[in-house]
C-alpha cells in the first residue's frame, strides 16, 4: 500500500454475483458490490434492527479476481480488506463526475454464521516446456551415440 492511501475492512454481503471480465491485455479484473448494514440490539423490544445499509463498489484485479468469480456469489457474507480510490470523469455534457471504489486486496467469506472449506489454488506459472515449443525434440548428442528425447514420444 502506498503513502497516503486510505485503507479500509468491510463485513458485508455480496449483492449479486462478481462480474468477471479480463481487459485487452490480459488481466482479469472482478467488479462486485459488498452492502453493509449495521444492525444494533433494541432492549425495548427485545428485537435486532437494521440501520442504513452501506453499498461499497469493489474492484479485484488478476488472479485474485478470477478466485473471487469461481468461489463467492450473491449473498455471501464476506470480510475485505482494500484502499479506498477516487475515481473522476466528465460525462458527454461536460460535467465532472467521481465516485468511491474499493480496490480489494484480500477478501473471504465471513465465518461468523458460515463454514467454507479451503482449497490451494493451483499455481499458473508456465513452466519452460510450457512455453518452449521445441523442449522435448530429439537432439543429437556430441559423438556417435543416439538421438536422446524427454520421452519416448516423437516430438510432432
Amino acid at each position: 500500500m502506498a503513502m497516503g492511501e486510505t485503507p479500509i475492512t468491510i463485513t458485508g454481503n455480496l449483492t449479486g454475483d462478481p462480474e468477471l471480465k479480463f481487459t485487452a491485455g490480459g488481466a482479469a479484473l472482478a467488479k462486485f458490490t459488498v452492502a453493509s448494514t449495521p444492525r444494533t440490539f433494541d432492549r425495548e423490544t427485545n428485537q435486532w434492527k437494521d440501520g442504513t445499509a452501506a453499498f461499497f463498489r469493489c474492484a479485484a484485479w488478476r488472479q485474485l479476481a478470477e478466485h473471487v468469480a469461481e468461489s463467492l456469489g450473491k449473498g455471501t457474507r464476506v470480510v475485505l480488506s482494500g484502499r479506498i480510490r477516487q475515481h473522476n470523469w466528465q460525462t458527454p455534457e461536460g460535467e465532472t463526475r467521481s465516485m468511491l471504489a474499493v480496490e480489494v486486496d484480500d477478501i473471504g467469506p465471513s465465518l461468523q454464521f458460515a463454514t467454507a472449506t479451503v482449497q490451494r489454488a493451483q499455481r499458473t506459472t508456465p513452466t519452460p516446456a510450457d512455453t518452449d515449443p521445441w523442449a522435448g525434440v530429439a537432439t543429437q548428442p556430441a559423438g556417435n551415440g543416439p538421438a536422446q528425447t524427454d520421452s519416448d514420444q516423437p516430438p510432432f
